[in-house]
């Protein structure tokens, strides 16, 4: 993951190896240099209740490795099922290939058009987007 750059909006919130952090008044670059480190932004982030179709599933569970919820090996496991079983739902991107490399951000980049296509995006949102999430960083 070195190398990876996140861009951040004003008072966007991301989860940094189950840490919650949020930027301040102004856009913002991170570049994170360390291999390993779980982060994921709580806006690319579905709620268990919001995985209703297979690709949501495939995409939730890529989303809770990369948030270090749940191990790259239990991910893994899941996903290999999920995909052999769901094929035809699932975009014609070779998902199986990033699930054997554990790599689970590649799976949430090529899921996420579809994943969260429908959701309605309100950045002026008081209200907190994804309590479990979060409950889950406090712990």
């Amino acid at each position: 993951m070195a190398g990876l750059i996140i861009k951040l909006r004003p008072r966007e919130e991301l989860l940094i190896n189950g840490v919650l952090v949020e930027n301040g008044d102004r856009n913002t670059r991170l570049r994170i240099k360390t291999d390993g480190a779980n982060i994921l932004r709580v806006r690319d982030a579905l709620r268990p209740e919001e995985a209703t179709t297979p690709v949501k599933r495939t995409y939730y569970i890529a989303q809770l490795a990369v948030a270090g919820q749940i191990t790259n090996v239990e991910a893994a496991s899941i996903l290999s099922v999920a995909i052999r079983a769901t094929r035809e739902f699932l975009p014609e991107v070779e998902i199986s290939e990033y699930v054997e490399n554990h790599d689970f951000y590649s799976v949430m980049r090529a899921l996420r058009q579809e994943a969260l296509a429908d959701r309605v995006v309100n950045p002026d949102a008081d209200s907190d987007p994804h309590p479990e999430l979060l409950k889950k960083a406090a712990e």
